[in-house]
């Protein structure tokens, strides 16, 4: 039986204050994230259960209870505090996915600090640009890191410290470094300071695929929010072992792989190693993972790694899967169907949203490709993108938009207020997605509201195109944008990384072509198909339409500080 039972019923009956009762908050009470997620799950009888398993590429392993959560993240605190950290002063995280990482920002937050996680793989100009836009105090780190602190120091006045978490000793720390380690002492008792609804908790900085990284700042109270989400869409129940796959340096790992599951007294286990669909498979076989909560990116590639795999592996306590980050095409969900026996739920929220937003729920029919439906307690609809009116005809193309007021929603971005509200029209947030609706309200992806193609005056969806052209039999990979046309304005063009056994042809671009004219219509049939070995990516494995746009406009080609690097 799933959490969320009937979705009509629950949005019939929906009411925030319903969440704030089951987690025992009343409004004007201290909400401190770093305390719910540790001391009030020991406090529930629950200070034995396993709340962190980890394992590394090396194959380390190591098992964090509740209560070991609760006193590291009370040693995390007390040394910030011991430094002069004080309340409101920005922290980053800048590590791999170790268990510092994870229970260090409960630490952070408990002392009334900002968490600022940052993804490790930046180099030093991107770490610049984000350290010295949020007038970061201190950041922990790793050695395998620090020589990228050390390089832009000179450039953060502010950083007054760098705190190293695996500091060997052989080497002579240097200014302003720290050497910590956070089991070498458990502190039984930490003064929590009393943040309120309103008290910023984390900064996460968007990852500029659209410009200069904005840093959106959340608040404690978007707890209420992230706690029910992972209840009634990701359906985490007493007993699950849930893995998600995301990197807290991105918004997903931390509202989702650390926040919620903690929230929900859940146990949860991290893999801190690279992809291969063998190691996720084993990963999942030994760990019995119950609830999976990947990207649409790792998907495509499991996928491209084919059926043989799996079979290799005891999938069977899989339960529920859900996906995150890009729209997910409709043939992953016919495929994870058809292999592991459960269909992928897709989800839609983004960094400015704090959790999900629009989703597909335990029990309600998925229509694979789209988006689902809004959560419970959201307001969504597609607006006229003239008068910011909404939209009730069935297919026709928006602007997703939401009513401003959910827990989790940002409250600026930091040092940006203009920004910000440039982000709201007529009453309405605007992710700055577009859309359309079918006749049973079910959210249908259409792209980035400056990614859709105008060709002949016909809007045409990249992302449905990119979907098409994966169900073709030699495509691996596809992302599509527009071509500048002096007919039509725009024009359809596909960049295609095909399978190992495909080479490129001339045949098969035409192929190709003739596949997605017959699949959708003439004018999303791309003009030119340019095959390349691989896609451009962000390290979180978005791929970065916006280089291959500006390369076919000959626009600047602007921030590429999160290009995944060869």
């Amino acid at each position: 039986m799933s959490n969320i039972g009937s979705y009509e019923e629950k949005v019939k009956n929906f009411s925030w204050s319903t969440v704030e009762t089951e987690l025992g908050y009343t409004p004007g009470d201290v909400i401190n994230i770093g305390w719910y997620c540790s001391d009030r799950i020991c406090a529930m009888g629950k200070a034995g259960k396993t709340a962190l398993l980890w394992e590394n590429a090396q194959g380390e392993k190591k098992q964090y209870s509740y209560n070991d959560v609760r006193l590291y993240s009370n040693t995390v605190g007390a040394y910030l505090r011991s430094l002069g950290i004080h309340d409101g002063e920005r922290v980053c995280l800048f590590m791999d996915r170790v268990p510092e990482l994870y229970i260090g920002l409960l630490g952070i937050l408990k002392i009334g600090a900002i968490a600022q996680p940052l993804f490790s793989a930046f180099g030093e100009d991107s770490l610049w640009v984000r350290l010295e836009n949020a007038g970061t105090r201190a950041i922990i780190t790793q050695r395998k890191h620090v020589s990228k602190v050390r390089k832009i120091l000179d450039r953060l006045p502010e950083l007054q410290y760098i705190i190293i978490v695996d500091h060997d000793g052989k080497r002579e720390l240097k200014e302003k470094e720290t050497a910590f380690f956070m089991e070498d002492e458990k502190v039984e008792t930490l003064e929590i300071f009393p943040t309120l609804a309103e008290t910023p908790s984390i900064i996460h900085y968007t990852s500029g695929t659209t410009g200069q990284p904005k840093g959106v700042k959340h608040v404690h109270y978007s707890l209420i929010s992230q706690y029910l989400t992972a209840k009634w869409v990701l359906d985490l129940q007493e007993n699950d072992i849930y893995w998600c796959t995301a990197d807290p340096g991105w918004v997903t790992g931390t509202s989702y792989g650390i926040i919620a599951p903690w929230a929900l007294g859940v146990t949860q286990c991290v893999l801190d190693s690279g992809f291969s669909a063998e190691a996720w498979y084993s990963f999942i076989e030994r760990y019995k993972v119950t609830v999976w909560y990947s990207a649409p990116t790792a998907i495509r590639s499991l996928m491209k790694a084919g059926e043989e795999p799996v079979r290799r592996f005891d999938l069977s306590s899989l339960r529920h899967l859900v996906s995150v980050g890009e729209p997910l095409n409709p043939e992953a969900v016919v495929w994870s169907e058809r292999v592991y026996g459960l269909p992928f739920h897709d989800s839609y929220w983004q960094t400015e949203t704090g959790s999900i937003m629009i989703s597909n729920y335990p029990g309600m029919k998925i229509k694979p490709g789209s988006m689902g439906k809004p959560f419970p307690g959201i307001t969504g609809v597609v607006l006229n993108t003239q008068t910011y009116e909404p939209i009730t005809e069935p297919g026709v193309i928006g602007l997703i938009a939401f009513r401003p007021g959910w827990p989790a929603m940002m409250r600026t971005y930091w040092n940006n207020e203009a920004t910000y509200r440039n982000k709201f029209r007529n009453g309405w947030y605007l992710p700055g997605d577009r859309a359309r609706l079918d006749a049973d309200g079910y959210f249908w992806f259409v792209g980035r509201d400056d990614d859709v193609i105008n060709t002949g005056g016909h809007l045409v969806s990249p992302f449905e195109v990119e979907s098409a052209l994966l169900e073709h039999y030699a495509v691996a990979e596809s992302a599509v944008v527009a071509k500048p046309d002096e007919i039509n304005m725009e024009v359809v063009k596909a960049f295609v990384a095909l399978k190992p056994d495909y080479e490129p042809s001339a045949e098969l671009e035409l192929d190709i072509m003739n596949f997605i004219r017959k699949r959708l219509s003439p004018l999303a049939m791309p003009q030119e198909i340019e095959y390349v070995e691989n896609l451009p990516k962000t390290r979180s494995g978005k791929i970065m339409r916006r280089l291959l746009h500006a390369k076919e406009w000959g626009e600047e080609i602007g921030d590429t500080s999160t290009l995944e690097s060869d």
